[in-house]
């Protein structure tokens, strides 16, 4: 493998909005690990990022002068993936389905290239693991969490379960150095629990795997987890979550139901918050699409709460299903608001203003001083960018 790998956006960086308005797509958070850390755990090289514009200063891309290997950021990495990008020659390039999957080039480039660009052009025919859309992060993260699993344990040993939990397959149970875990049940009949550094699960969980629990985070007293799920690094969680996916640094601290989710950084849901995630007729869950500015099909019948970075919602907020909310949404108020709820939202279902931008940032700024963590000039020029992206769908 080259020592710069260069992991690229291309058209599915539009259907992963509003995730994807303050992060390339590799590092969306699918199974343990974000899928940029899996290709640097499994590759071990320097990870670059192609991406828009607005956010490549704070996800640089590679220098020039020096070969890399372009990979899609929307795919997770396997032994044969692996295996067919180490064969790739200069100026060769992988696709499948018309796709680009990856190149090699002698140089990294400003803009992702057209397919007639490359001296040769392979088909990859075996499956990949990949997210394409919001709903996608959820619904693989079963199967990318057993392989961060296996990845992340193979030739370790855990730490030692205390006895004071009810433990189903301890086999399948791996707790991290630091990590705390008190007077739960633990069944990893279902699939591998993951308990990472200097996590805390406290008295009373009742967890189905599979599950991982990122590090610095706390399973709250109490709380139901229904697999897949996975809450990610420094976040805060109780009461009954089911196959959902929190990025990091957001809380869900209280009870209410959160299903079929994804939660992404520096959100907090206030006590009792509850989202749908099935229809009462039981029908396709239709969800905001922000290239097709409309309405799209999942095909899924369970598919609750997308909301981007920033965002918080007050006590007793009620989702429906298939809800979108984008960044710096701030929901509060009876009610059920409405299913797309644009960036820079203020309001609920007696309905909405414009969240003023400089609010946003001081509530961001608080909030990540807290976790001793500053609000740098890169976090606010994302955010400014992101307010003047989505002006057109605030028309309040």
């Amino acid at each position: 493998m080259v020592d710069a790998l260069v992991l690229f956006d291309d058209e599915r960086r539009d259907d992963l909005l509003p995730l994807t308005f303050t992060r390339p797509v590799a590092e969306i958070r699918l199974g343990i690990l974000t899928i940029a850390q899996k290709w640097a755990k499994q590759t071990g090289s320097n990870v670059f990022y192609l991406t828009q514009e607005y956010l490549q200063h704070k996800y640089p891309n590679a220098p020039k002068g020096k070969p890399v290997l372009l990979v899609n950021g929307g795919l997770c990495p396997d032994k044969d993936l692996i295996l067919q990008l180490n064969a790739l020659c200069i100026n060769e390039a992988l696709v499948k389905n018309g796709i680009l999957i990856a190149a090699r080039l002698n140089s990294t480039l400003d803009a992702l290239p057209s397919l007639d660009f490359f001296d040769s052009v392979k088909e990859y025919t075996a499956d990949i693991l990949d997210v394409k859309f919001p709903w996608d992060i959820f619904r693989n993260n079963g199967e990318a969490l057993i392989r961060d699993y296996q990845l992340l344990t193979q030739g370790r040993k855990s730490q030692p379960i205390p006895k004071t939990n009810i433990v189903l397959n301890p086999e399948n149970v791996f707790i991290d150095e630091g990590a705390r875990v008190e007077c739960s049940i633990l069944n990893a009949e279902t699939g591998p629990i993951y308990i990472a550094r200097d996590a805390e699960v406290m008295e009373g969980c009742m967890i189905r795997g599979p599950f991982a629990l990122g590090e610095h985070s706390a399973l709250k007293m109490g709380a139901k987890i229904y697999g897949p799920t996975t809450i990610g690094p420094h976040c805060k969680v109780g009461g009954e979550v089911n196959n959902s996916v929190f990025f990091s640094f957001s809380n869900k601290a209280h009870d209410g139901f959160i299903g079929n989710s994804v939660i992404g950084e520096w959100c907090n849901l206030g006590a009792d918050t509850n989202n749908s995630n099935l229809k009462n007729n039981y029908a396709p869950v239709k969800l905001w699409n922000y290239r097709k500015k409309g309405f799209m099909n999942t095909g899924l019948q369970f598919c609750g709460l997308i909301m981007g970075d920033h965002s918080k919602c007050g006590i007793n907020t009620m989702f429906n299903t298939g809800t979108v909310v984008g960044v710096c949404a701030n929901i509060f108020g009876d009610g059920f608001p409405r299913n797309f709820i644009p960036s820079f939202s203020w309001g609920g279902a007696a309905g909405f203003t414009i969240h003023n931008p400089d609010k946003a940032f001081e509530t961001a700024r608080i909030m990540m001083s807290r976790r001793d963590i500053p609000f740098t000039d890169d976090d606010m020029n994302i955010l400014s960018k992101v307010f003047e992206l989505t002006r057109e769908y605030r028309a309040f």
